[in-house]
């Protein structure tokens, strides 16, 4: 194809994955009232091919948004209410003993919660270690292991993670390694007050709307390739780096609140994650490629679960998010 038809096929796809994106922003927004950064961060993770955390205090509606989405995107959906005495086979599946046709017994594997496509993981936080790390597995491989017994997942698989704050009672912070794994983690806050009235309604009146299927696992695989194809100019892709290594202590590009305070900078999977986030709000936004724009927009929620605030920086009030802030403003966008 030439460069014309190359184009055309591109605006094409752009407007066809803007079209989608909006039905199932449209189909939940039924249900759902207001939180609407929230549910586009969701989005973004589902089709990048990411995972997402929504940190909240409990009854802000984070679990029946994502459950609205599992029912607008005709995907196969579970929940998963962790728990403190929930063990790894409770989500992965295990070998129960059946009574065969002839009168004898075998052992049959009956899948667990985390064999689907969308995957909610409610209070993720309320799982032991034990357990969250058989669901890091299903997150980074596609797959889960039982005994020899390995099981590719369906994709497009995608984790939709609630968490309470870690100072309530009864929870269990995620390690590092599995919070990187989290393409965005988005801080779920109360509606406004004019929105109460509308959640009322709809919640209490009887009348719940139905959430109908707009979507295909089909589909979002389709359009998962359309995201990839967005093209990253190469100051894009510098600014992003910069502002990457920015946050890492002792790097030419870190300001000082950086060097003083952050005991542990995000690692090389930001910067993808900055990529992929970026690609996906260009093209909601009307075009196909990504701009310095895209990259400042989704920084805040690619790059809050990857910093560690030290011991001093904790005690004077500094957060993960005025740490970004800092290097927003002291990382400067390259030189087109």
């Amino acid at each position: 194809m030439n460069a014309k038809e190359l184009v055309e096929v591109a605006e094409r796809d752009a407007q066809r994955f803007r079209d989608v994106h909006q039905k199932i922003k449209t189909e939940v927004q039924r249900f759902i009232v207001g939180q609407e950064a929230v549910l586009d961060a969701a989005l973004t993770a589902l089709f990048a091919g990411g995972h997402v955390m929504l940190e909240g205090v409990p009854g802000l509606g984070k679990t029946m948004m994502v459950r609205s989405i599992g029912q607008a995107v005709d995907v196969p959906f579970s929940r998963i209410q962790f728990t403190p005495d929930m063990m790894p086979a409770d989500i992965q599946g295990t070998n129960v003993l059946m009574e065969t046709e002839g009168g004898g017994h075998e052992l049959q594997f009956q899948e667990g919660p985390l064999v689907s496509s969308l995957v909610l993981a409610d209070e993720i936080n309320r799982a032991t270690p034990r357990t969250q790390s058989a669901l890091l597995e299903a997150m980074q491989e596609r797959q889960i292991t039982v005994g020899r017994r390995t099981i590719k997942l369906q994709e497009p698989y995608c984790v939709m993670a609630t968490q309470n704050p870690v100072e309530q009672e009864g929870t269990y912070p995620l390690p590092e390694a599995q919070l990187d794994r989290f393409l965005m983690k988005i801080q779920v806050g109360y509606p406004e007050i004019e929105e109460y009235e509308a959640i009322v309604d709809r919640t209490t009146s009887g009348k719940e709307p139905e959430i109908n299927n707009v979507s295909s696992s089909k589909e979002i695989m389709e359009l998962r390739k359309v995201v990839l194809s967005v093209p990253v100019p190469q100051f894009a892709k510098r600014y992003a780096i910069h502002l990457v290594v920015g946050a890492q202590p002792g790097s030419d590009f870190a300001p000082k609140i950086v060097n003083e305070f952050v005991s542990l900078g995000p690692s090389p999977r930001a910067v993808q994650s900055l990529m992929l986030a970026s690609k996906v709000r260009a093209l909601t936004e009307g075009r196909f490629a990504v701009s310095n724009d895209d990259i400042k927009a989704v920084a805040y929620d690619v790059m809050r679960h990857r910093i560690i605030v030290n011991f001093h920086g904790a005690a004077d009030g500094v957060t993960a998010d005025r740490v970004i802030q800092e290097v927003l403003q002291h990382v400067q966008p390259p030189v087109v």
